[in-house]
């Protein structure tokens, strides 16, 4: 029974499902359902309507003291689920109550099983207005009513089809009920009820029957448009009862309905869940009162009360132990040991940690994973390693052609001063001849000076283009030089060396994965180690961390 730890709290099947063994031992009449397998498992099977209708007779009997009879054309009820609602009515009308004070309510289809007004009237001597439109519903619900000997609170009452609250009061209309609950069909038509064009394809089929008449299962417009009718009535009735209530089928039809009461200015609106089993059902409440105390969702207290359980492994003693000689100095023992093995796997992971302060006997760490360095390992270095080896090799006479480099070089340098005093010669020549050439100037024009001026411009261009030539081969040669350092250093880089160097970078991006409290706590002669998620990404990643930690301790033992 997945849903049944959300189960209402006073639910007595909460904590306690029914016991299939003891049942069919104490009934023999539920003995035939009972199926035991080659394992000793008890089972029965919900598909069965028989075994579904001897399991709800038996358990009204054995619980609540109520017999009752159901015919199988009808709507078999569940137990827990209709207790679930009847604990939900006792917190919507519970608070400020008058215990003296009778309390009335009034059940919309009540079934051939007339079931909420008999258990609201066994566990809390409630008063029920039990309204139906079925013949045989009504017979057997009077029948059921009778046996129990329960007339004298629950009236059973014959009403007309699609009447629900307006024609049901009309011959008591000095009084207040304290309620109404109901539980409406879910279905507009055939094809809905068989769930072919309203459940989800990925869903399994249902684990239970599903029985009912026609007027039981279906109604025009499904549940959506039944319960818009209770709202209609109850705008009329306003404050002839106290709570209106409805449960629904569908999750889908709640906030319609909620939006329908919000814009009719109902001013107290309040909604629940029902697990049991593998079935979630839920209901919708209103009221026209101001002074009503709505109860919380359970939904929202289950998820704050939610606890967080911590991974958790243990170090025995033996490998403490072995442990001490690898990682510990002398004069370390216990959980100091297995500290300091962690300590050490967690500064090659690259992972954040620090001491905290913690109780006796116990060592707290506080960790901040930035990036996932903990999985694949193994592939990683393989990576780094064919990386390595596809990278381009130095020749072995590497030292020679540095040699060769650091020659080259100099006699680079040497051509660039020589060049230098080549050029100054020529530009002292040029400048005196153009000093000369400015002194004919002043006494005489020479004959050629124009041609002879652009031979000179055509001898420097010439110079030129000779000096750009050999610093362009010494470039050439020193780049030959540098390329030996630079596959050294390529060689040696962090980034070769990491190739997800890259991506633990993108990675951390100045953020972190998750945070986690580590405890190494005393436990005997062993280490007990708790993992406390606090905040972060995924609380798998801690999940991994821990199982790489376990690994890798034991791997420093045998190592």
């Amino acid at each position: 029974m997945a849903l049944n730890r959300s189960m209402h709290p006073r639910n007595r099947y909460k904590d306690k499902p029914p016991d299939f063994t003891y049942l069919a031992t104490k009934y023999t009449e539920f003995q035939h359902y009972v199926h035991t397998n080659l394992t000793g498992k008890v089972s029965l099977n919900f598909k069965d309507p028989e075994a579904v209708r001897a399991l709800t007779c038996t358990l009204l009997k054995e619980d609540f003291g109520l017999t009752i009879d159901i015919p199988l054309e009808r709507l078999i009820p569940t137990v827990p689920l209709r207790l679930n609602y009847i604990h939900w009515v006792e917190d919507l009308i519970g608070s400020g109550t008058d215990e003296s004070k009778l309390i009335r309510g009034i059940d919309i289809g009540t079934g051939a099983s007339c079931i909420y007004p008999l258990l609201g009237a066994t566990m809390n001597g409630w008063f029920f207005l039990a309204t139906e439109v079925d013949d045989m519903c009504f017979n057997y619900a009077k029948k059921n009513v009778e046996q129990n000997n329960l007339s004298d609170l629950i009236k059973v009452v014959k009403v007309p089809q699609k009447t629900l609250l307006m024609d049901a009061l009309k011959e008591e209309s000095e009084i207040v009920y304290d309620f109404c609950m109901c539980n409406p069909p879910f279905f507009a038509n055939q094809l809905e009820a068989k769930g072919e064009n309203s459940r989800n394809a990925s869903r399994p089929p249902p684990s239970s029957v599903n029985t009912g008449g026609i007027t039981e299962i279906m109604a025009e417009g499904g549940e959506l448009e039944f319960v818009k009718r209770i709202i209609h009535d109850s705008l009329q009735l306003k404050k002839r009862l106290r709570w209106y209530s409805c449960m629904l089928g569908k999750k889908c039809s709640l906030t319609p309905l909620k939006e329908e009461l919000r814009q009719q200015g109902v001013p107290k609106v309040t909604h629940t869940e029902f697990c049991q089993g593998r079935t979630m059902r839920w209901a919708l409440a209103w009221s026209f009162y101001d002074d009503v105390i709505m109860p919380s969702p359970p939904s929202k207290k289950r998820k704050l009360e939610k606890p967080r359980k911590p991974i958790t492994f243990t170090v025995l003693e033996s490998t403490i132990k072995e442990l001490k000689n690898k990682v510990a100095s002398s004069g370390v023992e216990g959980i100091e040991v297995v500290t300091a093995g962690m300590e050490k796997i967690l500064t090659e992971l690259k992972v954040l940690y620090k001491r905290v302060p913690c109780g006796k006997d116990e060592v707290s760490l506080f960790l901040t994973a930035i990036q996932n360095s903990w999985v694949h390992v193994r592939r990683k270095k393989r990576d780094r390693m064919r990386q390595l080896r596809e990278l381009p090799r130095a020749a072995p006479d590497v030292p020679k052609s540095k040699e060769a480099a650091r020659t080259s070089e100099k006699q680079c340098s040497a051509n660039i001063g020589t060049l230098s005093a080549e050029e100054e010669s020529d530009i002292s020549n040029s400048a005196g001849n153009s000093a000369g050439a400015g002194e004919m100037t002043e006494e005489e024009p020479p004959v050629n000076g124009g041609d002879n001026l652009l031979n000179k411009l055509h001898v420097d261009q010439e110079n030129n283009m000779e000096t750009e030539e050999k610093f362009s081969e010494c470039e050439t040669s020193s780049a030959a030089c540098k390329t030996d350092d630079a596959i050294e250093q390529e060689i040696t880089s962090p980034n070769v060396a990491n190739p997800d160097g890259e991506d633990a970078s993108k990675e951390s991006g100045g953020c972190f994965l998750f945070k986690c409290l580590m405890n190494v706590k005393k436990d005997g002669k062993n280490a007990h180690i708790e993992m406390h998620w606090v905040e972060g990404q995924n609380r798998d990643l801690m999940n991994q961390l821990s199982t790489y930690l376990r690994n890798q301790i034991f791997k420093l033992v045998v190592s």
